[in-house]
């Protein structure tokens, strides 16, 4: 009989590997390799600080009337609004009126609660876009998928010469970046899927918080 369970749990550990490898070249290659053309409006963007041409990215989208307001959640508490303001291809007017700088969030389920935050408090509801690394992307749509229920997300994955997704295979830097960020995306699924809504369901209602300073 001991044999039989060491046996059956060799076979049980074989076959979580090979779903990890399989899952882990199924998400690799599932990244976006170029940018593509985002045509939709929504209500509006967030860009989620982290990589490279992230907020310039979203604030073009803003500028074009793809969305009326732009929210930049993660922002460095050193950054100030008028050393973006001078840095961003936006008209003053329209960064004054329409950009948020976020400084609550310090990883991505921050950015998501920052974001859900920033949505309501600005009668968000039907649709955003998201901007953030092709990499990342996969992680952030289920991390604002949960906070977000109901609002419809429309992914803008901003791709950097720098990190070269499809090298996964053959670039050991790329490829541990790529499974690092799957790891934390099978974390993000199992925590809003399984354990969030159980401890939501066990939890008393939170106390009230004071409305964000976006600005």
């Amino acid at each position: 009989m001991p044999r039989f369970v060491s046996l059956a749990a060799l076979c049980a550990l074989c076959f979580a590997v090979a779903a990890l490898l399989v899952g882990f070249v199924g998400f690799a290659r599932s990244l976006e390799r170029a940018e593509t053309t985002l045509a939709v409006k929504a209500d509006g963007v967030v860009a989620l600080t982290g990589g490279s041409y992230r907020v310039q990215e979203a604030v073009e989208l803003l500028a074009r009337g793809q969305a009326h307001r732009l929210l930049i959640t993660g922002v460095n508490r050193s950054t100030r609004g008028y050393d973006l303001k001078r840095l961003l291809p936006v008209p003053r007017d329209l960064f004054a009126c329409c950009v948020d700088l976020g400084y609550q969030a310090l990883d991505t389920a921050g950015n998501a609660a920052e974001t859900r935050d920033w949505a309501k408090a600005h009668d968000i509801a039907g649709s955003l876009i998201v901007v953030t690394s092709n990499y990342h992307m996969p992680r952030a749509l289920v991390e604002l998928s949960a906070a977000l229920p109901g609002v419809t997300l429309y992914p803008f994955a901003v791709v950097s010469e720098r990190v070269r997704v499809e090298d996964w295979a053959s670039d050991m830097t790329v490829a541990r970046l790529v499974g690092a960020e799957y790891m934390k995306y099978l974390l993000a699924v199992a925590r809003t899927r399984l354990l969030d809504p159980v401890i939501s369901a066990d939890e008393a209602p939170p106390a009230p918080r004071a409305a964000p300073d976006w600005r």
